[in-house]
């Protein structure tokens, strides 16, 4: 969790290293364009500070206005790219690599260095509040859904279009299919 300023900075420095324009030229194309991983880049550091605030708000009326003011903006602009993640889920090091149709539980706990894609879930199973615990390195494929009080190990591969109910117990592993089996 997010608790001081150096935190923070260790946090978007980790969220953004894969993000590298190779040039200043790259970069003003990149911001005159609004291109797709800048755009993400801007959702991971409203996140983060969105997390800072929210972490340091108990008893600090600046801090709660300004998680307020950072909530917003990325939830705004996680509308416009379909991206519905809460605070406090994610570990740091998270890579976003496609936008669209994903949404986390707010409850749901991922570990550092994650790769999630586009058209993931994470989430209950809509009878209990229980959500997954993700470990650490899991590349989370697109479409995949994740559900229920499960257990994912480190270092997981989860294989596009997914469903994934069952835990994981094992690191290493790739997982894949309706619903998902270890495959290797």
């Amino acid at each position: 969790m997010i608790h001081t300023r150096d935190d923070l900075r260790a946090y978007i420095a980790a969220d953004n290293q894969w993000y590298h324009p190779k040039s200043a030229k790259r970069k003003v194309i990149d911001a005159v364009t609004s291109s797709h991983s800048r755009v993400l880049k801007r959702y991971l550091i409203l996140l983060r500070k969105a997390e800072y605030h929210l972490n340091n708000a108990a008893g600090s009326r600046r801090h709660t206005y300004l998680f307020w003011y950072y909530e917003g903006r990325k939830n705004r602009l996680g509308q416009r790219l379909g991206i519905e993640i809460g605070p406090n889920c994610f570990g740091k090091g998270l890579q976003l690599w496609h936008a669209g149709g994903i949404v986390v539980n707010p409850n749901a706990r991922i570990g550092d260095y994650c790769v999630l894609h586009g058209g993931a879930c994470i989430g209950n199973k809509g009878k209990t509040d229980l959500t997954p615990v993700i470990g650490n390195h899991v590349d989370i494929g697109y479409g995949a859904v994740i559900v229920g009080d499960i257990t994912i190990a480190d270092n997981t591969t989860i294989g596009a279009n997914a469903f994934v109910n069952q835990s994981v117990q094992e690191p290493g592993h790739l997982v894949a299919g309706v619903p998902a089996r270890v495959i290797r």
